[in-house]
């Protein structure tokens, strides 16, 4: 694409898109991990719930806010990368549901990719 065809905006940096897929990878890992502990029921998948729709909610936000270049995008990424890492937390609570450890991963990979647009340290 020109920068003509993006609408005067630059072509977004490898970075940028591997962030992006990263936080739709998360959200789509999270939703269904939703899905998963309502069906499972019980008092520890509902507070694992509450961790899995922040995150779910941030990394959609937050990929949205890099597609349009949002000037508060790395803020918003910062704020992502928070929510992952306490989102995989919540997951890792219970070591055998695979689906729950499927779900850390993915927001630790989030995470990750999340810090680096926002130029944190891990």
């Amino acid at each position: 694409m020109t920068q003509q065809q993006t609408g005067g905006m630059t072509a977004m940096s490898k970075e940028m898109q591997d962030c992006v897929n990263a936080c739709m990878n998360c959200h789509s890992v999270c939703e269904e991990t939703m899905s998963a502990c309502m069906q499972a029921g019980g008092q520890a998948q509902m507070q694992i719930m509450r961790a899995l729709m922040d995150c779910a909610e941030m990394t959609r936000m937050c990929a949205d806010m890099m597609m349009r270049r949002s000037p508060l995008s790395a803020e918003m990424c910062a704020m992502c990368a928070r929510a992952c890492d306490m989102c995989a937390e919540a997951c890792m609570s219970i070591p055998d549901d695979q689906q729950l450890m499927r779900c850390a991963e993915a927001c630790r990979r989030c995470s990750e990719t999340c810090r680096s647009m926002a130029g944190m340290t891990a």
